[in-house]
């Protein structure tokens, strides 16, 4: 099952069209899409982060730096018990 969680409906705004296609594509295979806002915000991504740990028991990234908004993510997850893969640590 492909569960999507997006930010905002209107998250493509200003992407490229073949990006966009891409992105259509993906949505319609999937199963369900959950958006987290209407709206995109100064905030919204953090938001979608936030849901996507609290719905979940393990995560999986992609954590090369100590700073952004990937290394908020992980940590919050690490927080809230999730088990944590980072796949980066595989590339070495």
């Amino acid at each position: 099952m492909l569960i999507l969680v997006l930010p905002c409906e209107n998250q493509t705004f200003g992407w490229s069209v073949d990006d966009i296609v891409v992105y259509n594509d993906i949505k319609a295979k999937a199963d369900k899409c959950v958006y987290t806002s209407k709206d995109y915000y100064n905030g919204c991504m953090q938001k979608r982060n936030r849901h996507l740990v609290d719905n979940s028991n393990v995560c999986v990234c992609y954590l090369t730096q100590n700073s952004g908004g990937t290394f908020y993510t992980v940590n919050y997850a690490r927080d809230n018990g999730l088990i944590i893969y980072n796949i980066a640590n595989e590339a070495e």
